[in-house]
């Protein structure tokens, strides 16, 4: 790692509950290419202040993870096509104290739908109604698939959701089945008050032929695990991180790595969180 100096590029990710993802990943990469940046993440106790600061301190790169996805658009000064589309931020680019926001989740969600061929005519029930289950459902929804149930605690985030996209809406997802179970709450992150627990039940478990837990730490979930376990098709929130991070690394710096570069990045950031 290149010793801190006055000239140095700062990076940064703001989290409720950060994890070295993507510090490991981008730090990396700054080292493997020879770029005199550095990347840190922070959990704001103001999230106004922190974005002030962002601003003001000229860092160049800001990374919004939960729950800040939705918050954070008032506080930047352009959306980005990939942004306003979903109403849901997880990059900030600061150019000249011009702060632009991004959406690079999406993109990664779409590339995992494509790569693992899921089939648009299968059913899907997708539990949260954040920001990042915004990009996760619009992704779905542009992929063609139409028969998707939107599981949310909170009504009108829930009912909102799935209007927003053609689908439907259910508070409990207990009794319900599908082909594809897509988590994309806080339920079985490292940390967290539901860290042991299973974000579907074990019946829906055994029926899905596809488990997709967008919780990127541990990379081994407990709906991972029981995936595997249940030898389902299983896709992973470290994978959604690789796939977002590096568009944030290449909006950041203008240099896309190579597959090499991103392996060997992916490789030690999976590192630091076995």
């Amino acid at each position: 790692m290149t010793l801190l100096n006055k000239d140095m590029t700062l990076c940064i990710s703001l989290s409720a509950r950060p994890s070295n993802n993507g510090t490991r990943f981008h730090n990396h990469l700054y080292e493997a290419l020879g770029l005199n940046w550095i990347y840190k993440a922070f959990a704001p106790t103001d999230l106004a202040q922190a974005i002030a600061g962002v601003r003001g301190l000229g860092i160049r790169g800001c990374a919004i993870s939960m729950p800040y996805k939705e918050d954070v658009i008032a506080l930047v000064d352009r959306m980005d096509p990939s942004a306003s589309a979903i109403d849901s931020v997880n990059t900030i680019v600061n150019d000249a104290g011009v702060l632009t926001a991004y959406n690079t989740d999406y993109s990664a969600i779409a590339q995992l739908i494509a790569r693992n061929e899921l089939d648009p005519e299968a059913s899907v029930l997708l539990r949260g109604s954040g920001g990042m289950a915004k990009a996760t459902a619009a992704a779905f929804r542009d992929a063609g698939f139409a028969d998707v149930m939107i599981v949310a605690r909170n009504e009108s985030n829930g009912r909102a959701l799935a209007d927003l996209y053609g689908f439907h809406w259910s508070a409990d997802a207990s009794d319900s089945t599908a082909d594809i179970l897509v988590n994309v709450t806080p339920i079985g992150m490292a940390g967290g008050p539901e860290e042991q627990s299973l974000s579907f039940s074990e019946a829906a478990i055994a029926a899905a032929s596809v488990v997709f837990d967008v919780v990127a730490l541990p990379a081994e979930t407990p709906l991972i695990a029981a995936g595997r376990d249940a030898d389902k098709i299983v896709i992973t929130g470290a994978e959604v991180a690789t796939l977002q991070a590096l568009e944030q690394f290449v909006l950041y710096t203008g240099i896309r790595p190579s597959a090499e570069q991103v392996q060997a990045a992916e490789e030690f950031m999976r590192a630091g969180t076995a």
